[in-house]
């Protein structure tokens, strides 16, 4: 693994570090400014919202005028913006700093993506997204470990870890500085209507939507999972870490070691929906066990067919997406991934409105079904690759 994969997947994990790094030390930041619990969360998820709304737009630009030229101040930004949150002195200051920073990291997954796509072609480039996959995944273990050990010093502490993005956009821009081979001399004049082209593309579409669904359920087991095991289990927040913790590690590896493999075995389509169907079939299982062990083994093989997913949807989205706009098309796919995570809350928090909290992971185990089938439905498939 080379120097240059390295800093992009260290580039890349730092979107995953935008949420985790604030949620073990909120409640202090909610004690201490004063904060409507009610409001509270908009904390953790705002940036979830403008990663959606600026990866689009700033993948078009990263294709424009080459993804380092995007990054390496999309870095400096998230620095400031993360960092900014510990000397925000209420709730409203303190949530455009999240804002801001959601956006910065948009123009990182965006670019980090881009970089992705250019640097590698075939087997290579599906390699390398399932690397980045496996890194998100480890890194979205890690961050809040490491954001509830410095933030019980000081919460803003917490904050300042965000600052580790200055070095990192340095030593970037020091390694593709020479030659930066992956800039071009610019995109045509119709970019806007070759990216909607392609964006209206029925199979590139079909996958940006299974990309949003993957990230509703995924999040959805991540928030509500903890409240289920500790209303009907009494689990408590170490063991329920352990639980996510074992999610974490099942797509980590797969994706960096299986997801391929298995789509190389069989077909792109047809790993995609295997994961799926495991992922259903573990939320359903999930309500009726009753022992920690089974339930750790249950989150371990969910995880694995989340690994085996999303890996497979970036493949097969970048090997669809024309080159001269697969910056674009990825960050598309970032974006929609985001909005899912946003919008998993509001859909599938209805149940529990409606029902005991089991019915949740029914309503997941369903909408990851509808996902795994979305990928059969005929459409022209151009550039359909393994």
């Amino acid at each position: 693994m080379g120097q240059k994969l390295l800093l992009i997947l260290a580039s890349a994990s730092l979107t995953t570090m935008a949420g985790g790094i604030v949620s073990p030390v909120l409640p202090e930041v909610v004690e201490q400014l004063r904060i409507d619990p009610v409001l509270a969360g908009n904390l953790v998820s705002m940036h979830c919202l403008t990663i959606a709304l600026f990866s689009p737009l700033l993948g078009i630009w990263a294709d424009k005028i080459g993804p380092v030229r995007v990054l390496v101040p999309s870095l400096i930004l998230y620095a400031l913006f993360g960092s900014a949150g510990a000397l925000m002195p209420g709730f409203w200051s303190l949530l455009a700093t999240r804002a801001l920073l959601g956006a910065a990291s948009g123009g990182i997954a965006a670019a980090s993506l881009g970089l992705l796509g250019r640097m590698y072609e075939g087997e290579a480039r599906s390699q390398a997204i399932a690397y980045a996959s496996s890194t998100l995944t480890i890194t979205g273990m890690i961050f809040p470990l490491l954001g509830g050990w410095v933030g019980s010093i000081q919460w803003q502490f917490a904050f300042y870890l965000y600052g580790l993005a200055l070095p990192l956009g340095l030593l970037v821009f020091l390694a593709f500085a020479a030659g930066q081979p992956q800039q071009t001399d610019g995109l045509p004049t119709g970019i806007s209507n070759q990216l909607g082209q392609a964006l209206r593309h029925p199979a590139i579409w079909r996958l940006l939507l299974t990309i949003s669904l993957a990230s509703v359920v995924m999040y959805a087991v991540v928030i509500y999972a903890p409240l289920y095991l500790r209303e009907t289990l009494g689990i408590g927040a170490p063991l329920n870490g352990v639980i996510l913790a074992s999610r974490a590690v099942g797509a980590a590896v797969v994706s960096a070691l299986g997801a391929k493999r298995l789509a190389q075995s069989i077909t792109l389509e047809g790993a995609i929906a295997m994961g799926f169907g495991l992922m259903a079939a573990m939320l359903v299982t999930i309500p009726l066990l009753r022992q920690f062990h089974w339930i750790l083994l249950a989150a371990l093989l969910f995880g694995v067919g989340f690994g085996v997913v999303l890996p497979n949807l970036y493949s097969a989205l970048a090997n669809l997406a024309p080159t001269e706009l697969r910056s674009s098309v990825l960050a598309a796919g970032t974006g929609m991934g985001f909005l899912g995570q946003f919008l998993s809350p509001i859909l599938l928090g209805q149940i529990l409105g409606i029902g005991e909290l089991a019915w949740f992971f029914y309503a997941a185990a369903g909408v990851a079904i509808i996902s795994g089938f979305l990928l059969f439905v005929p459409v022209q498939m151009e550039g359909k690759g393994k």
